[in-house]
């Protein structure tokens, strides 16, 4: 199974494909991720709890 589907393949056995939609979704969801752990450790430092 091939992890990024390149333009030119004509398979169906691929995670990710190579398209805007992909990157901006792959983008966001890092982004997001990072502003939620960020979140986590300002309330830990806030509350005390490390």
């Amino acid at each position: 199974m091939k992890f990024v589907k390149e333009d030119e393949e004509d398979r169906r056995d691929y995670i990710f494909q190579k398209d805007t939609k992909t990157k901006f979704g792959a983008k966001f969801i890092i982004i997001t991720l990072a502003i939620l752990v960020a979140a986590v450790v300002a309330s830990g430092i806030h509350f005390e709890w490390f």
